[in-house]
């Protein structure tokens, strides 16, 4: 998580949107940052629950954001909350579709997400890139409060309001720039779910050195860690 995140999220939020009610954060592990400590210490919400793949500091319950109406229930939460998440997702879709449904009627979601320029980071997936032209489209159902570029990095930052008329967008035809094409398409075909760097052959050695890789040559920065071809 970037510093800007943090700030955009200092500047954006109204602790009563919070206080007291429901909040749901998808993507909750704690990696390199989170916004829930600020929220739950100074907000103080009823409920703050935390959901992501796999195990980890902040995560209440394990499940795939594709689920989250399945197992939460429709219109249950009054806040959803998404740091750096969307990048990571194969089917952005039916993630977008189920943070909507999840959120009550004039509740507020908030989006952080990578645009192009930034990096290849997979974790353990890295498939897109978001620019605000394309939040608009995604968000076009709801009333857009802030949309913003981090101003430290290539992203994407989102702040909206479910109308309490709420009819869904149709995002069939919406393209996105693919980091596995290098081009916008609206479907990534012939692929598996596995990391870019593990089907072009690479193998991630561990190292203190950063260093940046492609193929056959050195480029993308993992802080920590190394791609050995």
């Amino acid at each position: 998580m970037n510093v800007s995140v943090l700030d955009f999220f200092m500047r954006s939020v109204d602790c009563g949107e919070f206080a007291g009610r429901r909040v749901l954060e998808v993507g909750s592990k704690f990696v390199n940052g989170s916004v829930r400590p600020l929220i739950e210490r100074f907000c103080r919400p009823r409920e703050y629950v935390g959901i992501d793949i796999e195990a980890g500091k902040y995560v209440d319950v394990i499940l795939p954001a594709e689920r989250l109406v399945e197992h939460l229930g429709p219109e249950s939460f009054d806040a959803v909350i998404s740091t750096e998440v969307l990048e990571h997702v194969f089917d952005w879709r039916s993630v977008v579709n189920n943070m909507k449904a999840v959120l009550k009627p004039g509740g507020l979601i908030y989006i952080t997400t990578r645009s192009r320029g930034f990096p290849y980071h997979a974790y353990p997936h890295d498939y897109r890139r978001y620019e605000i032209e394309d939040m608009e489209k995604i968000f076009g159902d709801f009333e857009i409060i802030a949309l913003e570029k981090d101003w430290e990095a290539p992203g994407v930052f989102l702040k909206a309001r479910k109308p309490t008329n709420w009819s869904p967008n149709d995002l069939s035809q919406i393209e996105l720039y693919s980091m596995v094409v290098g081009r916008r398409t609206r479907e990534i075909v012939g692929m598996d779910k596995a990391p870019l760097a593990r089907r072009l052959g690479i193998r991630l050695c561990q190292s203190k050195t950063i260093r940046r890789i492609v193929p056959g040559r050195v480029i993308w920065t993992l802080i920590g860690k190394r791609y050995c071809v």
